[in-house]
């Protein structure tokens, strides 16, 4: 008696699957390309690598540079999180330094040293690079021409951070501007950053959904974070100190790599639905016969 009621439950279950995927056969391809691209994992490993990697980048790159550049990177920090109390003090401490951190620098590192921290940081490139293979499905590119992609988009993202701050506020024109503006710049990053890291085998218009998706993602969450990171950082710093702002920080990222896995991944199902193929161009995606996406 209980075997016939598991196996027609079984075959009710079967039938509403098969009506789901009659209906909404959108959603099904998307819930087996995120399965395919295992998000959390992926993001897992995009947040890791570019906190092990290109965070201290961004620190080596802020000691050396002039102090406008290093203000810059102060401001954007504390305009995308809303910095308060004891973690802007941090930050201040960090990215400010001392009178001469250029040569405290050289002291410590050096050229070897700083370029070590360069080459170590084109691990988040890959990273993401991986990511955008898996999205689309395509095979692992070849390093001898994806190589000089990892440090471009690295020189890209400290640019487009650097300037983060004046964009949010319209160079000084209000938020009037700067929202447009903030939203404009972080969907044309993402959009380029797929064309990049994809080694341009998918065609541009393709590739605007997933950074219409990110973007916009990215652009609500950096101006939400003032609602939570600042109150956050400040209680980790309080009751654990340094480490526990570091767990906070992680989960952040976490977070923000989550949610532009499951953007780009979004992104490239819309745009291999059949209407988005007639109207973008997009690549069929691979049969059975290609192997499916590298996960090298």
């Amino acid at each position: 008696m209980l075997r016939e009621r598991a196996a027609s439950a079984g075959d009710r279950l079967l039938e509403r699957r098969a009506r789901t995927e009659d209906r909404f056969p959108v959603i099904t391809r998307l819930l087996s390309q995120l399965i395919s691209v295992n998000v959390f994992d992926s993001a897992t490993r995009l947040a890791a690598q570019t906190f092990l990697t290109a965070v201290p980048l961004l620190f080596v790159v802020a000691s050396i540079a002039p102090q406008w550049l290093r203000d810059q990177f102060v401001t954007s920090l504390h305009d995308a999180f809303g910095l308060t109390g004891s973690s802007n003090a941090e930050l201040n401490k960090v990215l400010k330094g001392t009178d001469d951190p250029s040569e405290e620098l050289r002291q410590t590192t050096g050229i070897v040293g700083g370029l070590m921290v360069l080459l170590s940081a084109t691990a988040c490139s890959r990273a993401m690079q991986r990511l955008c293979q898996r999205a689309w499905s395509l095979p692992k590119a070849s390093a001898r021409v994806a190589a000089w992609r990892w440090i471009a988009w690295l020189a890209t993202w400290l640019v487009m951070f650097a300037v983060q701050g004046s964009l949010r506020n319209g160079f000084g024109l209000g938020l009037w501007l700067g929202v447009p503006l903030l939203l404009a710049s972080e969907v044309g990053i993402w959009w380029w950053t797929q064309h990049l890291l994809l080694v341009a085998r998918v065609p541009w218009r393709p590739l605007l959904p997933g950074a219409l998706l990110a973007g916009t993602a990215l652009a609500v969450l950096t101006a939400t974070a003032s609602l939570y990171v600042p109150r956050a950082l400040n209680l980790s710093l309080a009751k654990y100190g340094s480490l526990g702002a570091v767990f906070t920080l992680l989960s952040w990222l976490i977070t923000l790599c989550v949610v532009v896995t499951l953007c780009l991944t979004a992104g490239a199902v819309i745009a291999r639905e059949p209407w988005a193929v007639r109207l973008l161009g997009s690549p069929r995606p691979p049969g059975p016969s290609s192997g499916g996406p590298s996960q090298g």
